[in-house]
């Protein structure tokens, strides 16, 4: 009986004369190196990388779970520390301004605002008040606002940054009535 038609029970007794029908080793190795068509990849065409998949994934499922906790924490109407009943549009600027260098400050700026507003000139003292009316309005409708909706972060965020232009203002009349008198 040959070889060749009895059963192989083990690798060596295959034949090693025998040559496969196209030679591999250059594609493989073109492949090794990174040359050549077999080692496009269809990120590289774009310029784009996988880890850059990976990341935006991950930032974009941080973002889903970060608005799923924000959204499932807090019940509809209230903030964290609130009492059931919602506080009066009055009782809000406590709630948002506790600073007490920040409240003295104030204190001191509005006692002088009106020598100081009684130095500038009568078109600049008309531009000041307008502001400061202005931006007394925009703190009311604001804390109206908060007093529907507590938790709302971006109407929080509006009523500090309201208070600061207020600071701005008077700080501003303060300088200008001690210098040029001009804003």
């Amino acid at each position: 009986m040959s070889k060749s038609s009895s059963k192989i029970s083990s690798p060596r007794e295959l034949p090693l004369d025998i040559a496969p029908s196209r030679d591999l080793w250059p594609e493989l190795e073109a492949r090794l190196k990174g040359v050549g068509p077999a080692r496009r990849r269809p990120w590289a065409v774009h310029g784009v990388r996988p880890q850059y998949f990976a990341v935006a994934a991950a930032l974009v499922v941080a973002v889903a779970v970060g608005v799923f906790i924000g959204r499932g924490l807090l019940p509809a109407g209230r903030a964290p520390g609130l009492a059931s009943n919602t506080p009066s549009p009055q009782a809000l600027p406590a709630l948002f301004i506790k600073d007490p260098r920040y409240l003295r400050e104030r204190a001191q700026l509005l006692q002088s605002l009106n020598a100081r507003l009684a130095a500038l000139p009568p078109q600049t003292r008309q531009k000041v008040l307008a502001s400061l009316a202005t931006i007394h309005q925009s703190m009311r409708d604001i804390q109206a606002a908060l007093g529907r909706e507590p938790g709302n972060a971006l109407l929080q965020e509006l009523l500090v940054d309201t208070y600061q232009d207020e600071m701005r203002v008077l700080a501003t009349v303060q300088e200008a009535s001690a210098g040029s008198g001009e804003i």
